[in-house]
């Protein structure tokens, strides 16, 4: 099986999150704020999307992918190789930035698309979402921002001054992951961005530059 991303074919699994056209928004906004950078991490990277779209979008860029299971891991190296781009994508597997050691501050833009469903939507109006995809992809914990709270965090010793990350959000989770980037008081400008009916789905922010303040 293959689904179309960002004009890229990809392959997809049973058991591995499938690539959204909604997730485009954020890869989309990942290549206006990387005209100048080469360098990215595709957190939470599931089949590989994001990695191999924007690796094919930008000729000079190198990417790192991560993700814990091992179906995404392995099925995001195979769409590298299938994509064109193995040389300059790299997969690794681990509990976010863990497999990543090395990369402190070279880093000019975190994407991520992590679990963002809380796990009460997912024991109930949101369950049908879990018949062909995995847990993991979707199981955001208590109120669907677990994963966003810990990124927010550990992509700090990863950016360079200036660098970038981007999250994609659910609806409704705005003012919440706004306040993540707030409280750590180590980003700036902070911007969201609408889908085509107006809603925010995409949060990024850059890390403060000291020397420059």
């Amino acid at each position: 099986m293959s689904a179309r991303f960002m004009g890229v074919e990809l392959l997809v699994e049973r058991g591995v999150l499938a690539p959204r056209e909604e997730t485009e928004l954020l890869g989309n906004t990942a290549l206006e704020l990387l005209r100048n950078g080469t360098r990215v991490i595709d957190m939470c990277c599931g089949s590989g999307n994001l990695a191999c779209a924007l690796a094919s979008r930008l000729p000079q860029a190198r990417v790192w992918a991560s993700d814990l299971t091992d179906a995404c891991v392995a099925l995001a190296r195979r769409n590298a190789a299938h994509t064109g781009v193995a040389e300059r994508v790299t997969v690794v597997q681990g509990d976010l930035f863990s497999g990543l050691k090395g990369l402190e501050n070279t880093i000019d833009a975190v994407v991520c698309n992590p679990p963002y469903i809380s796990q009460t939507k997912l024991a109930g109006e949101r369950a049908s979402l879990l018949e062909n995809e995995p847990r993991e992809a979707f199981d955001g914990g208590p109120y669907g921002l677990s994963i966003h709270q810990r990124v927010v965090k550990e992509a700090l010793a990863f950016l360079k001054p200036g660098g970038h990350l981007l999250f994609e959000i659910g609806l409704g989770q705005e003012r919440q992951v706004r306040m993540l980037f707030e409280r750590t008081r180590a980003y700036d400008g902070l911007r969201t961005v609408a889908n085509a009916a107006g809603e925010v789905r995409v949060v990024a922010a850059s890390k403060i530059n000291h020397r420059g303040n």
